[in-house]
């Protein structure tokens, strides 16, 4: 009765839950029962008053005579997730129906029991009718376990279907989009045939295949502006190929290619020297344009490596890896008003960017996953949504008050309510007077290989930004969290690489996820505009 009682119980009236004084509890009778005698009613409420107030409750209309009727039909999708929704209003109907036969029979049983009506039956009598009532409750109860299955199966359903028709909405919009754009009567025909077909569930299994050409042509933050100090390099992989970082002398980042155009050594081991970087083999020394401007020991030559465009922005180094031109804005990836930033922190993780996404966008394995971290006490709910716009790749978690964001390429900004660290607080963020806020960015640096950049930020506490080796305290506690989820993650990439699809079965609290898959497969299809896209 767990979930199906506790909702009941919180939908009874106030009143009703005062309406009777008890005078005492009636034990030892053979059977177990434990049960309150009534007396008398509180409030003038009488047993009609009773009943309306009950009557709220469990006097609903059945729903069966209003069922859709398919019989014998072929159901696209929307007929599918009607049938889903009647499934739930069903559910609902007999577990009402359960439960009042439930309260009915424990009347029944407070009448048995009642001192009044005791003077004039035998024990003999009450033990045969309390006998009799206790196999009705068992039954009674036994149907409520098998309602509480029905609603959890119903609901799994119906998620299903949701995905489904959302699915569904995305294929109608990418078909629209081709038939406008070469249109022919046998196209439309195809196209009409296919709309018919529900959503493939998505595939991500097998190898890691080669980045496509189309992800590179975003923006991507690289590293943090206070590591990258003037004559300091940063090596880096991104999309299977070496970069490294300096500063010119103008004190502008660049990124060039990580391999000397001389004899192939790795530039990142030698020095920054006057805003070039000098290849510590023969010394030949780069501009952050990639311009060989020294060669020591013999002739100059118009010799230029590969370099990346660069820019500085907020606090952090982006950089541009496709082919496309630039765009001219980028993102802002700033915590939002009165938050400070206490810790920014770079890891190299041994997994697929996509899977390390896929995990930071689920906030529902958390009280499973994270129960010697952050996560350590939360109790598991019944229900986990995330609750999202028709189109937009961010949100709000239901029960947690913890705000979502999935900014393309590879960021998730989120914002958490909390009242101690490791603690929630109310039901939303609004409702918090403290908070946290993280980003994490998952730079693809190889199909096996995630570089990660972690920001931290807090609207309380400024003097724990001052406090000596505190950022120490902070890496040591976000490699915790990071370890709770790298044994499942890599566990997945093995499996994954073997031939499993880590998204066979999604449900609704995976919502996010799916989306981040359904932007991404569309990036790499070059379908525009891309799903999900905030109006510009």
């Amino acid at each position: 009765m767990t979930a199906i009682a506790a909702a009941v119980a919180l939908s009874l009236p106030i009143s009703l839950c005062n309406s009777c004084k008890v005078s005492k509890k009636f034990q030892g009778v053979k059977g177990g029962f434990g049960v309150f005698a009534v007396l008398g009613e509180a409030n003038g409420l009488g047993p009609s008053d009773k009943k309306s107030l009950w009557g709220t409750l469990f006097d609903v209309e059945d729903p069966r005579s209003k069922a859709p009727q398919c019989k014998g039909r072929f159901l696209d999708v929307y007929q599918a997730l009607e049938l889903a929704r009647y499934d739930i209003q069903y559910c609902d109907w007999r577990a009402r129906q359960d439960l009042r036969t439930i309260v009915l029979l424990h009347e029944k049983v407070v009448e048995v029991l009642n001192p009044l009506a005791r003077e004039y039956k035998s024990i003999g009598t009450m033990k045969k009718e309390l006998a009799e009532l206790q196999g009705e409750l068992a039954q009674a109860h036994k149907q409520v376990h098998i309602s509480e299955a029905r609603v959890s199966t119903a609901l799994d359903k119906l998620a299903y279907m949701e995905e489904l028709v959302n699915g569904k909405l995305l294929e109608d919009r990418t078909k629209m989009e081709s038939s406008i754009a070469a249109p022919s009567s046998s196209t439309s025909t195809q196209s009409l045939d296919t709309m018919k077909r529900p959503r493939k569930s998505l595939d991500v299994s097998g190898p890691v295949q080669p980045y496509h050409p189309r992800l590179k042509n975003f923006w991507y933050p690289v590293a943090f502006s206070t590591d990258l100090k003037d004559e300091t390099m940063i090596p880096i992989d991104c999309f299977e190929e070496p970069w490294v970082l300096f500063r010119g002398k103008d004190g502008n980042p660049g990124c060039i290619q990580n391999t000397c155009a001389h004899r192939a050594c790795p530039l990142h081991l030698g020095s920054v020297n006057e805003g070039r970087i000098q290849c510590p083999y023969h010394g030949w020394e780069y501009t952050t344009d990639g311009k060989c401007e020294k060669m020591p020991s013999t002739r100059l030559l118009n010799v230029k490596i590969k370099s990346l465009p660069c820019l500085e922005q907020e606090g952090m180094i982006w950089i541009w890896p496709g082919d496309d031109p630039p765009t001219t804005t980028l993102p802002s990836l700033q915590p939002p008003s009165g938050f400070v930033i206490h810790a920014e922190i770079v890891m190299e993780l041994p997994v697929e960017h996509g899977l390390l996404l896929d995990n930071l966008l689920d906030l529902a394995h958390a009280p499973f996953t994270h129960t010697s971290t952050f996560a350590k006490g939360w109790t598991v709910p019944s229900l986990v949504k995330f609750l999202t716009p028709a189109s937009g790749l961010q949100g709000y978690w239901d029960p947690y008050p913890i705000d979502m964001e999935f900014q393309p390429p590879c960021m998730v900004l989120s914002t958490i309510g909390i009242s101690k660290p490791g603690k929630l607080e109310g039901q939303s963020t609004k409702e918090c007077a403290t908070h946290l806020h993280q980003l994490h960015v998952c730079l693809p640096s190889s199909r096996n290989k995630t570089r990660l950049l972690y920001r931290m930020s807090l609207d309380f506490a400024p003097l724990l930004k001052h406090i000596p080796f505190m950022h120490y305290l902070w890496r040591h506690f976000a490699e915790q969290v990071l370890n709770e989820d790298l044994r499942l993650v890599i566990g997945q990439q093995e499996r994954m690489i073997n031939g499993a699809n880590v998204w066979n079965w999604p449900v609704a609290y995976d919502k996010l996820g799916v989306r981040y898959r359904l932007w991404r497969d569309a990036v790499e299809r070059g379908s525009k505009p891309l799903p999900f896209s905030k109006p510009m």
